[in-house]
C-alpha cells in the first residue's frame, strides 16, 4: 500500500451566487430540500469570494474551524452535515474501487480556515460562497470526485448554485432523500460577456432576521408562498432559461424585478411579516423604474435577496450612466474615492432630461459604496502554498 503524506493541505476560493428565480422555503429542513426550483447567476471572484483552507494530518487531535481568522464551534449540526456526508463519500469511493485496506487519512481530523473578501451576513451570499468552497475544498482534501451538490446543500441551500460559474439551475427535485436536488450549468460564464452587476451595498451589518427562521416562518404561514412555488415558479424558470440564453436583456431584466419583488411580498405574507427591504431599498426600486421610464425600455434590473442591499443588472453600455445616476442620487457622503469599487467605471455627466425624469430628493451616505462586477468561473483550486490560510502548524497564518 502507497505510503500516505502526514498532511495534505488544500486552497480553494469560491464565488457568491445571486438568485433572479428566488428559493425560499423548504420542504425538509434536515436536507434543506427546496419547495420550488431556483435560477442564480454566479459573480466574479475578482470581486467577491470565499478562500477556505483544509488539511488533514495524523497530527491533528480533533476538527477545528477558523472563519475570518476567529475559530468558530466545529459542532455546528450544518458543518457536521458537510464533513459528515464527504468522509461518507471517501469511504463510499474507496470500498468501491479496489484500494484496499481504508487509507488512513479517512481517519485524520481536519483544520479548516475560510475568509471572505466582503462583509458576512449582510445579505450578500456569504454562506452560499463560504459552504461551495469548503464542500470543494473537502472534496480535495478527501479524494472525493462526485457530484457535490448534496453536500455544499447540507450546509446552506443556495450553495450548490455556487459550485458552478455562469448561470445555475438547482433542481429542487422529487425524491425524498434529496438525491436528485442537485444544481447545474444553464450557460457558462463566456455566454453573455456584456451583462454586469453592481452591488449597491445600503448595510453591511448583520440582518435582523437570518434566512432559515424567516423561510420557516414563511412556509408555516404565507398561502401566497405556497402559490407561487406550485403555480408561478415552473413557468419562470423556463421563461428564465430562455432569456438567458438568447441573451434577451428586456425579458430577463422584467422577470427578475418581478421575482424579487414577489419574494418581498411573500415575505409581507408572512405572519408576523418579515421586511428585509430598507427605505433606501424601496428608493433604488424607484430610480431603477425611473431611470428605465426615461429610456423607454429596461435598461436596468434590480434584485434584492433576504436583505437591503440592492443587486442591479445591466449591460456594460449602460453601467456608467446608471452608476452617475446612483450618484446623483445617493450622493457619497466622505468616501467619494473609494464609493466604487471592482470593475473600473468611467464618470459621465448626466442629462438634465435624466436628472428631470428622477425626481428624487438626494439622500446622502444612503447607499455606502458600490462593487462593480461581471458574470464569473466557478470554484477554483489555488496551486500557490504562499495562498494557504493555515501555517505548517495547522493553525491560521498570522494576519499579514
Amino acid at each position: 500500500m502507497a505510503s500516505e503524506k502526514p498532511t495534505v493541505v488544500v486552497t480553494c476560493t469560491a464565488p457568491v451566487n445571486i438568485a433572479v428565480v428566488k428559493y425560499w422555503g423548504k420542504r425538509d429542513e434536515e436536507l434543506i430540500l427546496p419547495i420550488n426550483s431556483s435560477l442564480s447567476v454566479t459573480l466574479h471572484q475578482d470581486q467577491l469570494k470565499t478562500t477556505t483552507t483544509a488539511a488533514i494530518s495524523r497530527d491533528f487531535m480533533e476538527d477545528r474551524i477558523w472563519l475570518n481568522g476567529r475559530e468558530e464551534d466545529v459542532g455546528q449540526p450544518r458543518l457536521q452535515a458537510c464533513l459528515r456526508e464527504i468522509r461518507r463519500l471517501a469511504r463510499k469511493r474507496r470500498s468501491d474501487g479496489l484500494e484496499d485496506p481504508l487509507p488512513l487519512s479517512l481517519s485524520y481530523k481536519v483544520h479548516v480556515a475560510s475568509e471572505n473578501n466582503f462583509p458576512t451576513a449582510a445579505g450578500l451570499a456569504s454562506s452560499a460562497a463560504g459552504y461551495a468552497c469548503l464542500a470543494y475544498a473537502l472534496a480535495r482534501v478527501y479524494g472525493v470526485d462526485s457530484d457535490l451538490s448534496e453536500v455544499a446543500r447540507r450546509g446552506s441551500g443556495s450553495a450548490c448554485r455556487s459550485l458552478y460559474g455562469g448561470f445555475v439551475e438547482w433542481q429542487m427535485g422529487e425524491r425524498p432523500d434529496g438525491k436528485d436536488s442537485i444544481a447545474h450549468q444553464v450557460a457558462p460564464e463566456s455566454h453573455w460577456p456584456e451583462l454586469r452587476v453592481l452591488i449597491l451595498v445600503v448595510s453591511a451589518e448583520k440582518k435582523p432576521m437570518g434566512s432559515t427562521s424567516g423561510m420557516q416562518t414563511s412556509v408555516e404561514t404565507s398561502a401566497l408562498l405556497k402559490f407561487r412555488a406550485e403555480a408561478l415558479v415552473p413557468a419562470r424558470m423556463a421563461e428564465m432559461t430562455r432569456c438567458i440564453r438568447e441573451r434577451d436583456f428586456q425579458a430577463f431584466g422584467q422577470l427578475t424585478m418581478k421575482d424579487s419583488n414577489q419574494f418581498h411580498a411573500t415575505c409581507l405574507d408572512t405572519f408576523p411579516p418579515i421586511s428585509y427591504l430598507s427605505d433606501t431599498s424601496r428608493r433604488i426600486i424607484q430610480l431603477a423604474h425611473r431611470f428605465n421610464a426615461h429610456h423607454g425600455r429596461t435598461k436596468v434590473a434590480y434584485t434584492f435577496d433576504a436583505g437591503p442591499n440592492a443587486v442591479i443588472f445591466t449591460l456594460d453600455d449602460t453601467v456608467a450612466e446608471f452608476v452617475a445616476a446612483v450618484r446623483h442620487s445617493f450622493p457619497p457622503e466622505s468616501n467619494g474615492d473609494k464609493f466604487l469599487k471592482g470593475l473600473p467605471v468611467e464618470p459621465v455627466l448626466l442629462s438634465d432630461e435624466l436628472k428631470a425624469t428622477l425626481a428624487m430628493d438626494p439622500i446622502p451616505g444612503g447607499i455606502r459604496y458600490i462593487i462593480a462586477t461581471q458574470v464569473g468561473p466557478g470554484p477554483q483550486v489555488l496551486d500557490d502554498p504562499g495562498a494557504h490560510l493555515l501555517g505548517p502548524d495547522g493553525l491560521p497564518k498570522p494576519a499579514a
